[in-house]
């Protein structure tokens, strides 16, 4: 098998990799690898393809990270907070109870469509549905709701 193949096939997993695990260190190796993958396509020897992939991947650690970490901080700064997943991005997201919350008994919410199970923060309030609330918190799958006074 030709090396410049071998050199691609590696690039590839390592790219499958950072996509997987958002690891930059793969990212680095697949631009190093790109640099095996010239050098074998010139004719280079394999130790000196090694080397220049090895010199590549370092160079793009150095290069690469500052970038992204600068990319990120201004991300960062637009948003005003860094970007949250799961349920913490539901965090601060208003919704129109579908079902009324009473002490009792949780109600249901539509947030993008989906339908959660909510409760009122305080614990002891009535909030009848069509109300346009707030997402304060939540415990487990349950989200803490509370009204939005106008």
């Amino acid at each position: 098998m030709e090396m410049w193949i071998v050199w691609l096939i590696v690039m590839g997993v390592l790219l499958i990799i950072e996509v997987l695990s958002q690891m930059m260190w793969a990212l680095c190796l697949a631009v190093g690898c790109i640099a095996g993958l010239v050098g074998s396509l010139f004719g280079i020897d394999i130790l000196w393809q090694i080397v220049l992939t090895a010199a590549a991947a370092v160079a793009a650690y150095v290069f690469l990270v500052p970038s992204f970490q600068k990319w990120h901080a201004l991300a960062v700064d637009k948003n005003g907070k860094a970007s949250r997943t799961g349920m913490d991005a539901l965090l601060g997201r208003k919704a129109i109870l579908s079902e009324t919350i009473r002490p009792d008994r949780p109600g249901r919410a539509r947030i993008d469509g989906d339908n959660w199970q909510v409760k009122a923060t305080g614990g002891n309030l009535t909030i009848e549905k069509g109300t346009e609330v707030v997402v304060t918190g939540y415990d487990s799958i349950i989200l803490n709701v509370e009204p939005i006074l106008d």
